[in-house]
């Protein structure tokens, strides 16, 4: 029994995982975003160079609680 249920955590985790393609790829649209709004109008580059870092900070949060319930899987 401690068998199946060992596999099935390793099964539980990685699919927790999975949120971390999709980080990775909100991650990659917002720089692409910001490159492309930077190269269109290079005079507000602050500004939107702020709303690119909170987007970073946002999606990158996602990853961390995908993170976190992996971890919360594997380890309890």
């Amino acid at each position: 029994m401690s068998q199946i249920l060992q596999s099935a955590k390793m099964i539980g985790a990685g699919i927790a995982t999975i949120s971390l393609l999709g980080v990775g790829i909100g991650i990659g649209s917002v720089f692409s975003a910001l490159i492309n709004s930077v190269a269109r109008n290079p005079s507000v580059t602050k500004q939107i160079f702020g709303y690119a870092i909170l987007g970073f900070a946002l999606t990158e949060a996602i990853a961390l609680f995908g993170l976190m319930m992996a971890f919360l899987i594997l380890f309890t």
